[in-house]
């Protein structure tokens, strides 16, 4: 290969980073394979090298999403400096400054979901399979809270981490719809106010 040449990852990596905005704001029925080879100037046969279809494209670019997810996790739920409660809060606050920077298109994980749960069975447990393993890794969050005494001692902290997530992905439907912050700071404070306090 040539100094000059065009590593293959790299054409890939091009498509599936143009297509995480394409997503957010078309939804996958909506989203034009030419429009995405418009966007990256990059041939229609180098996208069937990469993809075997617009199905694979799209799952692919939910497991690139998710490498995002779990590295914001990794750095609010590893910052062992804050308390458990404030590392939690601190991965959805972290999330939502990402919402901001586009514009409040809000979450790939639920405009999928929400589009295609009903049409693809494949889409539809590779989307729960993602909230599961984010509420999971919440969960351990809050039952050190828990054990610390910093929330009820019979609290479930797998029940109140689902309502999390739950909670969450309403909000972020709310805040697209309305292209604003509002509905995800009220849920964040009725949530830490309420369903965990002591």
């Amino acid at each position: 290969m040539s100094a000059t040449a065009e590593p293959m990852h790299s054409t890939k990596q091009r498509l599936l980073d143009a297509g995480l905005p394409m997503l957010l704001e078309h939804g996958y029925n909506d989203l034009g394979i030419q429009a995405l080879l418009a966007a990256t100037g990059i041939p229609k046969g180098s996208f069937y090298h990469h993809f075997a279809d617009k199905e694979d494209f799209a799952l692919l670019v939910v497991e690139q999403y998710m490498y995002a997810v779990h590295a914001g996790l990794d750095a609010c739920l590893g910052d062992t400096s804050r308390p458990p409660l404030e590392r939690v809060r601190c991965f959805f606050e972290t999330t939502q400054q990402h919402y901001r920077r586009e514009g409040y298109m809000g979450c790939l994980l639920g405009g999928l979901g929400q589009e295609l749960s009903g049409v693809s069975e494949r889409f539809r447990r590779t989307i729960e399979d993602c909230f599961s393993g984010i509420a999971e890794r919440i969960a351990v969050g809050l039952e050190e809270a828990r054990q610390r005494g910093d929330i009820a001692a019979d609290s479930d902290a797998r029940q109140l981490a689902n309502l999390l997530v739950d909670c969450w992905e309403g909000a972020a439907l709310r805040s697209r719809l309305r292209r604003d912050p509002a509905p995800l700071d009220a849920m964040l404070d009725f949530y830490f106010r309420s369903a965990v306090v002591r």
